[in-house]
């Protein structure tokens, strides 16, 4: 089978599509016939300067966590899905022709597979924080960099559940955030006085996803460090402030949820660019870029 492998740290450059040997699904696993996998930056992270070395994995590897397809081999012990089932979640190397998947849902009909492919990390992230901060319906929300993908789910999971989203951006993204549903401001210098005019009652609670060094702005603003965590920012504990670095471990239900929402209408997500599996390289450039709106998906045929 075709997969995208690196034998070396370096920029994306380093990554190659290669003939590897097809995985095989264990027990409580299945294998999927990919039709899109989720680029993240996390995969960027690890390739480009090697951050992980502490962490060492056998090299060459393959990249991907995220994937949508069509069960095509199932492990044993597996009894909610079967053999030409559709599905979208968590796998091993995603970015291959064949992919294991650890946790996954069954993909609605009418959910593309690239959307698909764009769910499960930022969907589990968005729902994650959203508990782990604390908010309520009826509360106010400040996103700090709200376009991106975790930032997308964020912004419509809250409104949802009616709580008020404030969203800072560059102004170009601004109509995309009105279209989710936020109040958009832009970020930098001044960040408390706009905020204060479009929250004149205050800020309940606050989410940095950018790690842009705004966490003694974000507790001020909201006046309770516990109450404001970032994904991004190593050193917001330092503060007081919460930090959320690790997913989930049973993500089933809150992809079967995005998947219901979906279907309902309550949910999209936004697909900045998507690649074919040759130009894998080209996605992770894009993606190291940060200036993304929505989700980059390598697809194929």
């Amino acid at each position: 089978m075709k997969a995208v492998q690196f034998s070396e740290y370096g920029g994306p450059e380093v990554l190659r599509v290669v003939d590897a040997v097809e995985p095989h699904a264990a027990p409580g696993q299945v294998r999927i016939a990919v039709r899109a996998a989720g680029v993240n930056p996390s995969d960027g992270l690890k390739i480009r300067a090697g951050r992980w070395r502490d962490r060492p994995i056998p090299l060459p590897s393959g990249v991907g966590v995220e994937g949508a397809g069509i069960v095509d081999e199932v492990g044993a012990g597996v009894i909610d899905v079967a053999i030409g089932d559709a599905v979208f979640g968590y796998g091993i190397n995603t970015m291959a022709q064949y992919a294991v998947l650890t946790h996954w849902a069954r993909k609605p009909d009418c959910l593309p597979f690239d959307a698909a492919a764009g769910f499960p990390v930022i969907v589990e992230t968005a729902t994650r924080i959203l508990a782990q901060v604390g908010i309520m319906p009826g509360e106010t929300l400040l996103v700090n960099g709200a376009a991106g993908g975790v930032g997308s789910a964020t912004i419509q999971l809250a409104r949802y559940h009616g709580i008020t989203v404030i969203g800072t951006a560059s102004a170009p993204k601004h109509d995309y955030l009105r279209g989710l549903g936020a109040i958009p401001t832009t970020y930098g210098p001044g960040l408390v006085e706009r905020v204060g005019k479009l929250a004149p009652t205050g800020v309940n609670a606050a989410l940095d996803l950018a790690g842009s060094g705004v966490i003694p702005t974000l507790i001020a603003l909201v006046g309770d460090p516990s109450r404001v965590l970032s994904i991004a920012d190593f050193t917001a504990p330092q503060y007081g402030a919460q930090g959320s670095f690790a997913a989930q471990k049973n993500p089933e239900r809150v992809l079967a949820e995005a998947g219901r929402l979906y279907s309902a209408g309550a949910f999209r997500v936004a697909l900045e660019k998507t690649f074919p599996l040759t130009q894998a390289a080209e996605a992770y450039t894009l993606s190291a870029a940060g200036h993304v709106t929505g989700k980059i998906v390598i697809t194929l045929p």
